[in-house]
């Protein structure tokens, strides 16, 4: 997963305007305590962060 895609995939979730703030913010545990911006900045691959976060939010597994 591209980065772009990431992106695209948390507007659709959360919505544009709020997306990118909660990314920002909230510290998730699977991925050591670091928000998706850190871990994307770490190097981290998108696509766990991806599966971080759509556990995180309890998104339909249709979204995974």
């Amino acid at each position: 997963m591209r980065h772009s895609e990431f992106w695209q995939r948390m507007e659709a979730a959360l919505g544009p305007a709020y997306a990118a703030s909660w990314a920002r913010q909230q510290a998730i545990a699977s991925l050591d305590g670091r928000t998706p911006v850190e871990a994307l900045d770490a190097g981290v691959d998108p696509q766990r962060i991806w599966r971080a976060v759509h556990a995180a939010l309890d998104l339909p597994a249709r979204d995974r």
